[in-house]
């Protein structure tokens, strides 16, 4: 039998009314005795607040919405919200996915139906969505800062390129997904191959621009000619289009076409050659995510600190 808020306050010799107050977040009204055996009986008979009751009494949901870019993360991406779910149940809060928005019409329709108590989101909002977001109450947490971003994908590109350096590899390239709305971070990451190029006293790095294509790739390489090339890449889903072309095109790996990806995805350690690939931990990058809201949650600011993000190159036979 589900408990109601009329057992609960006919257990604990108070009113329905008291029982929602205290149960919503409002106990400060009452005495520090009524609050703890209200809240003592809640969980002995195992009572939790409808969420239709919450979203009346706040005026939001207690959704929060996480909004998948239009890029490709691998199956990581799957591990990220795992973690950033367990996370958030621990505190009545339920994450849902959707794609993110094309327009801020699009988006305030979104915002306007789920009524979410916040939004998560991979890249920084822009400044119609954030208005958006205010003017529905919804409480607004960037994942990281633009600049915490900008950093993390620039040292990237440093780890990758300082990898192929260090493999020998003096004429370098990096190579983008094809569409910008695909590619947010490789700005930054070509940037960050650009400087140890620079740094090392190498030429500028080759840009490349290909999809997740057969004929994309072929194209890619070829436009760089016979030469010898290492190519840090956007993501292992990059790395190993143009590894095929390569191998297409009967050159050797890693002697004539070396390769770095990025987020250590299952399929780059089963394929021949084994992918190298920058790997970070899921778990961290779920905590990542979610961490803002938490704190507000619980009031805790603490629990809100960022927590190194650290990167690692994964060895693997292709660079």
């Amino acid at each position: 039998m589900v408990t109601t808020s009329r057992d609960v306050a006919r257990t604990a010799g108070v009113s329905r009314s008291t029982v929602s107050e205290i149960l919503n977040g409002r106990g400060h009204k009452f005495a520090t005795a009524t609050r703890e055996k209200v809240e003592q009986v809640a969980r002995d008979m195992g009572y939790r607040p409808s969420a239709a009751a919450r979203s009346l009494v706040r005026g939001t949901s207690d959704l929060v919405l996480a909004l998948i870019p239009d890029t490709t993360f691998g199956g990581n991406l799957q591990s990220i919200f795992e973690r950033a779910t367990e996370e958030l149940a621990q505190h009545g809060l339920t994450l849902v996915l959707r794609l993110a928005t094309s327009s801020p019409q699009s988006f305030d329709r979104l915002i306007s139906s789920l009524n979410p108590r916040s939004v998560l989101s991979f890249l920084p909002f822009t400044a119609e969505e954030r208005d958006i977001m205010l003017a529905r109450g919804v409480e607004v947490f960037d994942t990281s800062t633009p600049g915490e971003r900008r950093r993390v994908d620039y040292d990237i590109g440093r780890l990758q390129a300082g990898y192929l350096i260090g493999k020998g590899h003096s004429r370098l390239a990096y190579a983008h997904l094809s569409d910008a709305r695909q590619d947010p971070f490789g700005d930054e990451r070509e940037a960050g191959v650009r400087d140890e190029c620079r740094e090392h006293k190498l030429p500028e790095p080759v840009t490349l621009r290909l999809g997740i294509d057969r004929g994309d790739a072929l194209a890619a390489l070829d436009s760089v000619g016979p030469e010898p090339i290492a190519i840090a890449c956007y993501n292992d889903d990059v790395a190993a289009t143009l590894v095929a072309a390569a191998q297409i095109r009967g050159r050797s790996i890693p002697l004539d076409v070396a390769v770095v990806g990025v987020d250590h995805t299952p399929l780059s350690q089963v394929m021949v050659p084994r992918l190298s690939t920058v790997g970070y931990l899921v778990s961290e990058a779920g905590h990542a995510m979610v961490a803002g809201i938490i704190a507000a949650v619980t009031g805790n600011p603490d629990v809100a600190v960022a927590r190194p993000f650290p990167l690692q190159v994964i060895d693997g036979d292709s660079a």
